[in-house]
């Protein structure tokens, strides 16, 4: 394992053409899960053949030489990462960053299914937060909308997480005509755990079975519906992503709304993502990405990879074009989420 990375002035921050540092990092260590939820997969996926993924070490490579240019926070996302076999070695290797100090933080997005058997490792890996999704606390519409998931498994996950000492943000998608009616019970129920609640809009990524105008929620309507129940204060907080919160003073909980289509987050944009093949996407609502796994498998030097890096960087555009409405049948982008990372 190599040492600690060292900073140095060789050592350039990432900075785009519109003079935004990259600092955040989401990393898919694998397009596999074992849910198929109804706005991100396909029921009859056909997924990647092993042999086209990074290695761990890999991963481990390349995740190093974004600490190196001076991103600050890592969220290892998939797919579901947890399912990816021997998964909790690059935490383990990663979590050098952290001691350090080159790395703020180390965390990850998953589904929960596999958080009771991994939240006392992860937080031993010095991961202090986790996002788990949960667009439902009925468990039936839990059924329907991943296709095969347990509620139950699901809530013994985020039980164990905090639990292990890590602070928890549940995430759900609104879905309208499916989680309508549940959304303060939902908020009810996180806070009452000490547990940020996050409302995310459905993104036109990849083609799915249902119509998305279809599922499409405006959070401006979820946001008005909230207002009905809660007293909401806009506040400050931020978390490094594209969440804006919000404080319901009858709860002291924050809700926070990640909104691509009716306002997008685009002008303070710190981050990029690096699929489980090394592909680099500079905006997750673009097609243009940049292969990072050629250079890093070409040579033992890290340079060519630098100079892959900076190039992409160097393109990153200033926004997103994502676009829902019922005269719109092709999803924005073709790929679909799981493919380039939560």
């Amino acid at each position: 394992m190599n040492d600690p990375i060292q900073l140095s002035s060789q050592s350039r921050p990432l900075v785009d053409p519109f003079g935004r540092s990259i600092t955040y990092l989401r990393v898919s260590v694998t397009d596999r899960c074992d849910f198929r939820c109804v706005y991100c997969m396909a029921e009859d996926m056909t997924f990647l053949p092993r042999k086209d993924l990074l290695t761990l070490e890999e991963l481990d490579r390349l995740c190093s030489a974004f600490v190196r240019r001076g991103v600050r926070k890592l969220r290892i996302t998939g797919g579901e990462p947890l399912v990816r076999r021997d998964i909790m070695t690059l935490f383990r290797n990663l979590s050098r960053h952290l001691a350090s100090g080159a790395l703020e933080e180390l965390t990850l997005t998953t589904n929960g299914s596999q958080l009771a058997k991994y939240a006392a490792e992860l937080a031993d890996c010095g991961v202090r937060r986790v996002n788990v999704s949960i667009d439902t606390l009925d468990a039936d519409k839990f059924k329907a909308i991943t296709r095969r998931g347990d509620l139950a498994t699901v809530l013994k996950g985020v039980d164990a997480a905090r639990a292990a000492g890590m602070q928890v943000k549940i995430n759900a998608v609104a879905l309208k005509g499916v989680n309508e009616d549940e959304v303060e019970r939902m908020v009810d129920w996180a806070h009452a755990g000490g547990m940020d609640m996050t409302f995310i809009e459905v993104m036109p990524l990849g083609d799915i079975e249902p119509a998305r105008f279809d599922q499409y929620w405006p959070l401006r309507d979820l946001k008005a519906r909230l207002a009905q129940t809660y007293a909401l204060e806009d506040i400050p907080y931020r978390t490094g992503g594209p969440a804006r919160y919000v404080r319901a003073k009858e709860t002291g909980g924050r809700i926070g709304f990640i909104t691509p289509l009716t306002h997008n987050f685009c002008e303070s944009c710190n981050r990029v993502r690096v699929t489980c093949t090394g592909t680099l996407y500079m905006c997750l609502g673009q097609e243009d990405a940049a292969d990072l796994r050629a250079p890093l498998r070409a040579s033992e030097s890290d340079e060519p990879l630098d100079a892959a890096i900076a190039a992409a960087i160097a393109r990153k555009p200033k926004g997103h074009d994502f676009i829902i409405d019922r005269d719109t049948s092709r999803p924005a982008v073709g790929r679909h989420m799981s493919v380039t990372g939560g």
